[in-house]
């Protein structure tokens, strides 16, 4: 099997049970070995007391984005730890783009970024995920 069908394949089996990525309107751009674009359109629902996307909802597309990246080999991964940074609000009627990136994995421990930008391309977050592998796969392999 190529990488790229074991991550597509991965990303199938994980989409089908994300229950959450779906209710905040997430969807699914594309997923490659150690790489996964996710989009999201801010929604009155999404902003918080100021009128802008509340840190939660940028949060979790980033999360999602680092999670269909890390389980791109169909190896079963979980975050261990995150780090956001906040760089510019977005508001309702944006559309985000997470692109998640893997930087380093060794054994069962990886280290991915992932930046969140808007349609006009400002960089609206910049999130770090350390992952780590656990039993299992998402879908058996032949």
């Amino acid at each position: 099997m190529t990488p790229e069908t074991r991550a597509s394949r991965a990303a199938r089996a994980m989409w089908e049970g994300d229950e959450a990525s779906k209710w905040l309107g997430m969807k699914i751009i594309s997923v490659t070995e150690g790489c996964a674009e996710l989009s999201l359109t801010v929604e009155r629902h999404h902003a918080n007391g100021h009128g802008i996307c509340h840190g939660g909802i940028t949060f979790a597309l980033a999360d999602s984005a680092f999670a269909f990246a890390c389980n791109s080999r169909n190896q079963s991964t979980v975050a261990q730890m995150n780090a956001i940074t906040y760089l510019a609000p977005a508001h309702v009627g944006d559309t985000l783009t997470a692109h998640a990136r893997e930087v380093s994995l060794s054994g069962r421990s990886g280290i991915y970024d992932v930046t969140v930008t808007s349609q006009a391309g400002t960089k609206v977050v910049e999130f770090r995920g350390h992952s780590r592998a656990i039993r299992g796969q998402l879908f058996e392999e032949e």
